[in-house]
């Protein structure tokens, strides 16, 4: 995998924690009853936000059309496509 499919991947995956983010932040003023609930999961997807950032930021620093795994170990990479994919059918905004 090239660094610039990577890269596109985690632009889509911190756009959909964006979202959740701004969502779940709104609906902490639904309820008291509620509201810890979302601003759990707001705290929780912006350190996933952070975290995303940050590799972002490092994978910026590579060639673009060079391959991931000359970079990283192979199971890293593995293992951050199955999180990105968790991430982004998550799908936390809907609730």
């Amino acid at each position: 995998m090239k660094v610039k499919e990577l890269l596109e991947l985690l632009e889509e995956t911190i756009g959909h924690l964006r979202i959740a983010l701004v969502t779940n932040q709104q609906r902490i003023f639904e309820s008291p009853y509620t509201s810890y609930e979302f601003a759990q999961r707001a705290v929780e997807i912006q350190e996933d936000l952070k975290d995303l950032e940050k590799l972002r930021a490092e994978l910026e620093k590579l060639d673009p059309e060079s391959d991931v795994e000359e970079h990283y170990p192979r199971e890293e990479v593995e293992r951050l496509l199955k999180t990105l994919e968790l991430l982004r059918e998550s799908e936390s905004h809907v609730y």
